[in-house]
């Protein structure tokens, strides 16, 4: 509790005095994201995009990335999916779009992460053993230096990605269900993580056709996390969506948010494709 004065105490003493309210936040594990869906105002003039062009322009000079997309369907017009080190940067860009011919319409805020489900170290020697019967330690030792090379290469993409173009963008969030028998939470950890196993498995089966990125939202959001779809078919994303509704992750634990989808592009071509000029 505060003293009777209002000021706030420590144990030894007044409570630190708050951070500098300006300057950059960057998390002190992976990277902000930014989901942001907006409208074109109704009779916006063309030469009006340009105030969008040079705002992308100036967020990812400054080490941020940006995905533009023109939105299918009447839940939106044009998209944006920025992400990088820095959250006060990201908000300025946000605001940098308010004084341009969008009105928004949806957002979402997230931070890139690690999975708690991910495979350990342990859990590779187990399978090394149970699985492919290496005993020899000299053995394992040369099979596991590979290994940790790619988890490395798997913990830098989920903290750090670089998305690489794709022709289509879909984004939902979602959240896992808490309510009676099937609530997430209350299950123990081995069986969360078994579960999740079998979930990473299907999507493991879309490599090369789509590209994803799960991103949490955690008290940062309505919904615990965001997922972020990128392909070239839009038929892909559509069946990784529907194979999955079916493992039991999805199918008994898993509430959804809306689904956005968009075709990608430069900011240039998203804007002509609304009736903006960059």
């Amino acid at each position: 509790m505060g003293s009777a004065s209002g000021t706030a105490r420590g144990a030894d003493g007044p409570a630190p005095a708050p951070g500098p309210a300006s300057g950059p936040l960057v998390p002190s594990l992976g990277w902000a994201v930014l989901h942001l869906y907006y409208r074109v105002v109704p009779d916006a003039e063309p030469a009006a995009g340009t105030r969008i062009a040079e705002a992308a322009r100036s967020l990812t000079d400054q080490g941020h990335d940006l995905l533009a997309c023109s939105v299918l369907g009447h839940k939106a017009d044009v998209g944006f999916m920025a992400l990088g080190p820095d959250l006060t940067r990201l908000e300025r860009f946000q605001r940098e779009l308010r004084r341009t011919p969008l009105e928004p319409v949806y957002s979402f805020v997230s931070l890139t992460e690690l999975s708690p489900y991910t495979s350990t170290e342990e859990d590779e020697r187990v399978r090394l053993r149970e699985e492919e019967g290496i005993a020899d330690p000299a053995e394992v030792e040369a099979r596991l230096a590979p290994w940790r090379q790619r988890m490395a290469e798997y913990r830098e993409h989920r903290l750090h990605p670089r998305l690489p173009p794709r022709r289509v963008l879909c984004f939902y969030p979602m959240s896992k269900r808490r309510t009676g028998d099937d609530n997430w939470y209350r299950l123990p950890f081995a069986q969360r993580k078994a579960l999740m196993a079998g979930h990473a498995r299907v999507g493991r089966r879309y490599a090369g056709r789509v590209l994803q990125l799960i991103t949490g939202s955690t008290g940062l959001d309505d919904h615990e996390w965001g997922v972020t779809l990128l392909a070239d078919d839009p038929v892909a994303i559509k069946d990784i969506v529907a194979e999955m509704r079916f493992d039991e992750v999805s199918a008994r634990y898993a509430e959804f948010g809306p689904f956005l989808v968009g075709l990608t592009g430069t900011v240039a071509d998203v804007l002509d494709r609304v009736g903006l000029q960059a």
